[in-house]
């Protein structure tokens, strides 16, 4: 039913993907120009004045921070076809390469090294997030709402692909109060922007529909970017949420880039 948004959702990220590499491409011909230049002229460095290795040194920096962009959004292009694939089919073609792997090596050795990487980077970062706060759907998939709340990750289990997290304020309404854990699936966790690190964070713009803390709360809920980061020179996104009414138009709020994140698709609110 919701094919449409799905697809258009991947596509949007197979772009920033695209947008990325190539980003990535430029940084390393930079960087293989100052390896050029060094070594052609090593003597430079010593020169009062020179900035080669300030320079060189930023290079890698903006390589290394592409390089951890492109494994969240591949992860989350990973999950996003997760959902759009049936589950049987792919866990009995792995069991299949699996029995016979020795005798059929030669034939899905390619396959194999194609997808390896994709599925190790997804599991490296999931497993990186312990610690972290990220936003996690704790409703089940058939329930009449989603309820995203800000979690924080405990655990992460390499073998059964679940995340543990703590939910460490639940609301005053919540059974039993006190803290709460849930071990839920990867397709429920959506991992957060990295504070410091703005610039290689995707900005949302202005009609956008995204996922965000609601101000004062560990709540999130679907809103509509009204201005972003960079416009307003500035680490906030204005928002309006949806169903935040107030004297009959909606008030609009600034929340921290830090914690808007992509709208999932078929979200419920």
């Amino acid at each position: 039913m919701s094919s449409s948004p799905d697809i258009a959702g991947i596509l949007e990220n197979t772009k920033e993907l695209d947008r990325l590499r190539k980003e990535q491409e430029e940084v390393l011909v930079e960087i293989n120009k100052m390896h050029k230049k060094l070594q052609a002229t090593p003597e430079v460095v010593e020169k009062p004045g020179d900035t080669s290795l300030s320079k060189l040194k930023n290079l890698y920096i903006q390589a290394k921070e592409l390089s951890e962009s492109e494994v969240t959004v591949s992860t989350i292009l990973l999950t996003q076809l997760d959902s759009l694939l049936p589950s049987g089919p792919t866990g009995q073609q792995r069991r299949k390469l699996g029995n016979d792997q020795k005798r059929k090596r030669m034939k899905v050795e390619s396959d194999v090294q194609r997808v390896s990487p994709s599925v190790r980077n997804q599991i490296e970062a999931y497993a990186s997030l312990r610690g972290e706060q990220v936003a996690a759907r704790v409703t089940a998939d058939d329930a009449e709402k989603d309820e995203w709340f800000v979690v924080k990750v405990i655990h992460f289990d390499r073998d059964t692909k679940e995340v543990e997290v703590l939910d460490e304020e639940p609301g005053d309404d919540e059974e039993g109060g006190g803290q709460r854990t849930y071990k839920l699936s990867m397709s429920c966790i959506l991992p957060f922007p990295k504070r410091n690190d703005p610039s290689t964070t995707q900005e949302f713009q202005p009609g956008k529909h995204v996922l965000a803390v609601y101000p004062g709360t560990t709540a999130l809920y679907k809103a509509t970017v009204i201005s972003t980061p960079r416009k307003r020179k500035s680490d906030e996104y204005l928002l309006e949420f949806d169903d935040d009414e107030e004297d009959g138009a909606l008030p609009q709020r600034t929340v921290p880039f830090h914690k808007v994140v992509a709208l999932p698709e078929g979200h419920r609110q």
